[in-house]
């Protein structure tokens, strides 16, 4: 954008004329990053609608967008950022976001004047420049780095920014400096834990240890606002850093003993440790407990929370205790006493092939109903806009209704179906979406949907005795050997690895949705069909049976229809079900009635001629 362009845009909105300066940087070939758009680059200026072309990375090319409205949402980027110097110097950038993860963060910082940014800000950022897909493992990775590197101030809490530090400081030794001035006992184990875990080697903090262990100790002895699950963790942070100085810290009171022991509920212990030391509290607990130590983590899965059931159920597994799990679960379904997070955990574990053996038996019609029943009592219980993590699971896995319901029958279904209509645990939109997905295994649960309800007489299909055969060999088929062989295919896909990206477990699925779907349908067809041998049809009107000639009354032609059971149409043979709709126009009528039919693409009035019964004339050919 020229000179001239900028001085006629000022021109016309002279508040504009403070944000020159930004105008002056929106030059062809310069890289922006648009709020709504992402990252781009302005390809020219068209000088005829006087706006910027903008080529953006997801696709949109040649976007139009007038200068002016573009100050506050373009941010322009120097040539020396870090996203622009990946287009132009896309191997260096590639390298150095490898192999020196530090130095990109450094340089993301550096574009503040302040060299501070948001923790969310700095993400965001980074997640552009190395991609979505790759960004998370990254990050993870570069965060750990970051804790010990002088020149960043890693937030210690969640809404703090990252900061450049003017002087490099040691992390050792900033958290010391907050540690002795610090007179909260949870602060000060929680600073003593970030201590240890920076500590690879003692020789930043060994002239402090002893104070370190001497005010931990009197913080996990005498804070009365410390709950168990605090002392605990005090302990075991006193007692690594105790390591340090060669310390036998199963000597050093409290121990981790007395607390478990001086505990009445071990399970509102659980619930208020970090997820960190879950593994370490079960270990402990087969420790002091060696004789009873499988019933008391069995316990403490029942009323487990969150994370720690998977960490239960995983320690029992280790501990060779899998067919004792299996057993206790399967009791627990069978009680209908399973809670949410263990379902929980089954459900989104159901597919895994180091938890296969578990679940399998478990995913079935029973499950589903205690997976409702949990969900319509978690929200009962809700006095906030708190999730239900079971709810999501259920809504955002497409295939767990499916899993869920392999095994029901259509009242099982049906059943099924009417508890979640009136489960509390949904909002209406994601209620239908997940009845759409009963819909489409067991086609008749429709009728619930519409209101018509479970008591309205259901709708009978009159049908001929060869096609209610053939329903029922089909029907025999998919359940004796399509449906297990799909199965069986599933199994043996399952074990090829990663759920996500197996083709052949994909393809195994979808082909268990067509089987289940066709076997709902069949089973919902075959109880509503009623047997019709065509006899009762009669010469005088047209019902199921008849045989009708019509005639076209502007060119006089004729066309033959016999009118037969749900399944009989053949329409090549002039054949029609009396549910089609032009049976349906058919029935009840009479000789010299008229209709209105399109036949062979063009609508037209039609005078029935001639009504006689199929059984009289099934041996002669219908076609025209």
């Amino acid at each position: 954008m020229n000179k001239e362009a900028i001085d006629l845009i000022v021109t016309k909105k002279p508040a504009l004329k403070a944000s020159r300066h930004i105008l002056e940087k929106m030059h062809s070939g310069t890289y922006c990053i648009h709020k709504s758009w992402g990252f781009g680059q302005i390809k020219s200026f068209d000088t005829t609608s006087n706006k910027l072309i903008i080529d953006f990375q997801d696709g949109k090319t040649n976007h139009a967008m007038d200068p002016a409205f573009c100050i506050d949402k373009l941010e322009i980027l120097d040539k020396d950022d870090l996203l622009v110097r990946q287009q132009t110097e896309p191997d260096t950038i590639s390298d150095l976001i490898k192999k020196q993860p530090l130095e990109v963060v450094i340089e993301a910082l550096s574009k503040n004047p302040e060299g501070t940014m948001a923790a969310s800000e700095l993400e965001t950022y980074l997640s552009r420049l190395i991609g979505p897909t790759k960004f998370k493992k990254w990050w993870a990775n570069t965060k750990k780095l970051l804790i010990k590197d002088p020149r960043v101030a890693v937030p210690i809490k969640k809404n703090d920014p990252y900061t450049l530090r003017d002087e490099p400081l040691s992390p050792e030794q900033e958290i010391l400096e907050e540690f002795y001035s610090n007179k909260t006992a949870k602060k000060k184990i929680l600073l003593a834990e970030k201590l240890y875990q920076l500590s690879t080697n003692a020789e930043e903090i060994a002239a402090d240890l002893p104070q370190i262990m001497e005010d931990l100790t009197e913080a996990i002895r005498n804070a009365r606002q410390l709950n168990q699950a605090d002392r605990l963790q005090g302990v075991w942070v006193r007692n690594d850093l105790a390591r340090h100085l060669c310390e036998d810290v199963d000597s050093l009171e409290p121990t981790s003993t007395s607390i478990i022991k001086n505990t009445e509920n071990l399970s509102e212990l659980a619930e208020e440790l970090p997820a960190t030391y879950y593994k370490r509290f079960l270990d402990l607990i087969s420790r002091v407990y060696p004789e009873n130590w499988q019933s008391i983590t069995l316990n403490l899965l029942r009323h487990s929370v969150g994370k720690f059931s998977g960490e239960c159920i995983t320690f029992l597994i280790e501990r060779e205790c899998t067919d004792l799990l299996i057993d206790t679960l399967q009791k627990w379904l069978d009680e209908q006493t399973l809670k949410g997070p263990v379902l929980y955990w089954i459900g989104r574990n159901r597919n895994t092939r180091r938890f296969h053996r578990i679940s399998k038996d478990l995913i079935n019609p029973r499950l589903f109903k205690a997976i409702l029943n949990a969900i319509d009592a978690e929200a009962l219980q809700l006095t906030s806009n708190r999730r239900i993590l079971l709810a999501e699971l259920l809504s955002e896995d497409s295939d767990m209704i499916a899993d869920l319901l392999t095994e029901a029958s259509q009242e099982t279904a049906e059943d099924l179906a009417r508890t979640l209509m009136h489960s509390q645990g949904f909002e209406e939109l994601n209620r239908r979406s997940l009845l759409a997905r009963f819909i489409k295994l067991y086609p008749s649960i429709q009728s619930l949907l519409s209101g018509e309800g479970a008591h309205q007489k259901e709708e009978q299909l009159f049908v001929s005795e060869e096609s209610l055969s053939a329903r029922k060999k089909e029907y025999d088929t998919l359940v004796h050997e399509k449906i297990p062989e799909n199965k069986r295919a599933i199994a043996i896909a399952r074990e090829h690895g990663d759920l996500k990206e197996n083709s052949e477990y994909k393809m195994a699925r979808q082909d268990q949705d067509v089987l289940l779907a066709r076997k709902a349908l069949l089973e919902s067809d075959i109880s509503k069909a009623r047997l019709a041998d065509f006899k009762q049809a009669t010469n005088d009107s047209v019902g199921i049976g008849s045989v009708v000639d019509v005639i076209q009354q502007s060119s006089g032609k004729k066309h033959t229809f016999a009118i037969l059971g749900a399944w009989d149409s053949i329409p090549e043979n002039n054949i029609i079900s009396y549910k089609t709709p032009l049976g349906q126009k058919l029935l009840s009528k009479k000789i010299n009635d008229t209709i209105s039919l399109n036949i062979d693409g063009h609508e037209d009035v039609w005078t029935i001629k001639n009504i006689s019964r199929w059984v009289d004339l099934k041996s002669s050919s219908l076609v025209s």
